[in-house]
């Protein structure tokens, strides 16, 4: 019989005012008995609406079923058959606004904690050390994949396992994308993103790093070596500024560029000769997760003040409410309905101030939010020494301005079909190249749809 519990099982985890000051992970996952009492909150509802509200498709009722029984393992077995990367998912995935947000259990209470769950049954097997992977045979085709982020990672390992022979080309030294560049340790250890990508090269997945395709290597040349389809899963690495006075300062920045350093160069560890910024007075422009995590890493980084300054409400705010939630735990500053207009600097060309105006609410625009409207007459300077700008990023042009024949719109994002093929043959693309910055899990699925068209394309040739 299902435990009617309203609430989910509480996650352990480590307490704010430790948390704040440290890079480990801040949630420390479920026990087994934990893990078997929320499994059994689920209803194995017969339409699987969660299945639905998932962009890979992973048997949710069916592994969560495993999980109640204590068959780890076999749970384990379900949701890779559609998830490569389940303890990355488990981790950062938007589950409120996907799986749990159709999640029958969430009409009168709280939804089962689906991404709690497919943690730790990913958890569980790297601790048994047992994920070893059966082979396929080669079909003796070849293809390449640009990017070891999600969607380069689910395509690559999806393709692996219907027999291609695969090779990733990576512009960093390291395979992860922005599951390693982006997301801090606190939220996504290290350790565990390699752990999943030692699986996929398990699978017989071949990765080359520090390969900058349109530098090193072009599009039109891997067609040329014998690939017969290039996937494309570059990322939206490109940072956006607001074009206000004051941005060529020093002491103002990307968070790409900030979050990067502290996290694939180690710079919040003392032994590692990696340049980040030390500050007091820390403003982080932006309302994503992506400013959550440079707010929260900027505290770690031992910052006195950390102010999130968004020029709508909270309501707005498109980062998880989890985040926003520990953010505040961990003293993170919001500055809401706020927006800079002016970085100010002091005689040795240093960010000392920003100069912001308040904002208040209009009617709805495009996005569905309201549109903010800058109230007359409200400018005040916040004393700050660093501002991190994390307001959306684009794909770089570079692949697609030495590739003949790939067309972009005019946000810089590839154009693709419903089966995510370019506008030039044989290539296909996904993830942030064509969105813009999005989920890893939207990524991930626009990977697996990219493996199906790609095995079609070259079965049908």
């Amino acid at each position: 019989m299902a435990n009617m519990s309203a609430t989910k099982v509480p996650m352990p985890e480590q307490k704010p005012e430790v948390r704040a000051r440290n890079f480990e992970e801040v949630t420390l996952g479920y026990s087994k008995a934990m893990a078997m009492e929320e499994a059994s909150r689920c209803l194995n509802c017969k339409t699987k609406p969660c299945v639905s509200g998932c962009p890979v498709g992973v048997r949710i009722p069916e592994f969560i079923a495993c999980v109640a029984a204590g068959d780890f393992d076999k749970a384990y077995d379900i949701i890779t058959s559609t998830n490569g990367l389940p303890a990355v998912c488990g981790r950062v995935c938007p589950q409120e606004n996907q799986c749990e947000g159709k999640c029958v259990r969430g009409i009168k209470g709280e939804p089962v904690g689906i991404g709690r769950l497919e943690r730790f049954v990913a958890d569980y097997k790297m601790e048994q050390g047992n994920t070893n992977v059966e082979v396929p045979p080669s079909n003796g085709h070849k293809v390449a994949v640009v990017g070891a982020g999600p969607s380069g990672l689910t395509c690559a390992g999806d393709l692996a396992r219907l027999g291609y022979q695969v090779t990733i080309f990576e512009a960093f030294h390291v395979a992860g994308g922005v599951l390693m560049y982006g997301i801090p340790e606190f939220r996504l250890p290290k350790a565990i993103v390699q752990k999943e990508i030692k699986t996929l090269k398990a699978l017989g997945v071949n990765i080359m790093t520090d390969m900058v395709i349109g530098k090193v290597l072009s599009v039109d040349e891997l067609l040329a070596e014998g690939y017969e389809a290039i996937f494309i899963g570059s990322g939206a690495g490109l940072p956006r500024f607001m074009g206000i006075e004051g941005e060529a300062l020093v002491g103002v920045c990307s968070a790409n560029e900030y979050l990067t350093r502290i996290n694939l160069m180690k710079g919040y560890l003392e032994e590692y000769d990696t340049p980040v910024m030390k500050s007091k007075r820390v403003a982080v422009v932006g309302g994503g997760n992506v400013a959550m995590d440079a707010a929260r890493s900027a505290m770690r980084m031992g910052a006195e003040h950390v102010y999130v300054v968004y020029r709508r409400s909270e309501e707005e705010m498109p980062a998880r409410k989890e985040e926003v939630h520990h953010a505040k735990e961990e003293g993170v500053e919001f500055l809401n309905l706020n927006n800079p207009v002016k970085i100010i600097g002091d005689e040795n060309g240093r960010v000392c101030a920003m100069e912001c105006i308040r904002m208040e609410l209009g009617e709805p625009d495009e996005s569905g939010r309201r549109s903010p409207i800058p109230v007359e007459g409200s400018n005040y300077n916040l004393e700050v020494d660093t501002v991190i700008m994390s307001i959306g990023t684009s794909p770089n042009p570079l692949i697609r301005t030495t590739t003949s024949g790939l067309e972009a719109n005019k946000r810089g994002c590839l154009i693709v079909d419903e089966a995510m093929c370019t506008t030039k043959e044989g290539v296909y693309a996904g993830g942030d190249a064509v969105t813009g910055a999005a989920t890893v899990i939207l990524a991930m699925g626009a990977g697996k749809t990219a493996a199906r068209s790609i095995d079609q394309y070259i079965q049908n040739k």
